[in-house]
């Protein structure tokens, strides 16, 4: 099948039936169109200022709808790939359950992104019907993700929305934000920065233990922060030069439930977005900045810029984040 090849602005935009690749002057990113999908896939945003590239699984990579609870009593009825084991090293102790699945980016299999090319930007946006419920909820909820890509940036904007078909009391969307971290023994991050804790060196993470043991935020156990900003300090795994920061920033601390970080085989960056009371016809959403940074402080200022917004707007006319 022929490769098509488009060029727009300062952006050259590779489409096959695999993937959608994005190369712009200071960034390389590709979207997955089958097998893992959601989100910027593995390995392929390239910082060209120092050649450095993601460390995990993907960057934005989307999961169930959720709310608190066991699925213990309904257990037996549901689909294996929405069944939620807690009381482990994996999920901790804290009792959830699957609303609606698969999960989007094992069990979706195949999605149709699509290319919104204008001035000075590329985006693309993806979305996928749930299509397994709970007993007594209904398929069909819609996860819509939109990522702009702006030019001139070492960062790309993000925003993952759900217009739900079912109520809930505590509804959240899963995602790993920016991304799970592989590593050998902290070989490919040397620390971690999590604006609700601090800075973490690397040696934190080099024996497994759960989610609810050390470095969990929930939302109502303490004051919501400044900013909501995650990210990890890349290493080169042979050299052990320092590279920059990738870090994934919600710009609005308020729509985070719960954010795990935790070490399970790899650093284990889950964030969950919602955990509010949603009616059946609502939808709900948070928008993110992930991307490449040489300080914290240079985080910050691009934190502020952007800060309180949930959603990104786009067309050929331009994009716009909106609260």
């Amino acid at each position: 099948m022929p490769i098509a090849l488009l060029l727009f602005s300062a952006f050259q935009i590779t489409e096959d039936p695999e993937r959608i690749t994005i190369s712009g002057p200071l960034i390389d990113a590709s979207v997955r169109k089958r097998g893992y999908v959601s989100g910027v896939a593995a390995g392929s945003f390239v910082d060209k200022k120092t050649g450095f590239r993601d460390a995990g699984f993907g960057l934005d990579i989307v999961d169930w709808i959720m709310e608190p609870g066991s699925d213990e009593a309904w257990r037996g009825s549901l689909p294996q790939e929405m069944v939620y084991q807690f009381n482990n090293l994996f999920h901790g102790s804290i009792a959830k359950r699957s609303l609606e699945g698969p999960q989007i980016c094992t069990k979706a299999r195949e999605l149709s992104p699509r290319v919104i090319r204008g001035k000075e930007f590329v985006a693309v946006e993806q979305s996928f019907r749930y299509q397994t419920a709970a007993p007594g909820y209904k398929t069909g909820s819609l996860w819509t993700q939109t990522l702009v890509f702006p030019e001139g940036k070492r960062y790309f904007i993000s925003a993952d929305r759900i217009d739900a078909v079912n109520s809930s009391e505590a509804m959240f969307l899963r995602i790993d934000l920016p991304g799970h971290i592989k590593h050998n023994q902290g070989d490919t991050f040397s620390e971690i920065y999590l604006s609700y804790v601090g800075r973490l060196a690397s040696a934190e993470f080099l024996r497994d233990f759960p989610p609810d043991a050390k470095f969990l935020y929930q939302r109502g156990k303490g004051p919501v922060p400044k900013r909501f900003i995650r990210a990890y300090r890349l290493r080169d795994p042979k050299t052990g030069a320092e590279g920059p920061w990738l870090a994934g920033m919600t710009l609005d601390p308020g729509v985070v439930h719960e954010a795990w970080c935790h070490q399970r085989g790899y650093v284990c960056m889950i964030e969950e977005i919602g955990g509010r009371q949603v009616r059946a016809g609502e939808s709900f959403g948070a928008a993110f900045v992930i991307g490449y940074f040489d300080s914290i402080e240079e985080m910050e200022q691009v934190y502020d810029r952007y800060r309180g917004n949930r959603r990104i707007r786009v067309d050929p006319a331009g994009w716009k984040l909106v609260r």
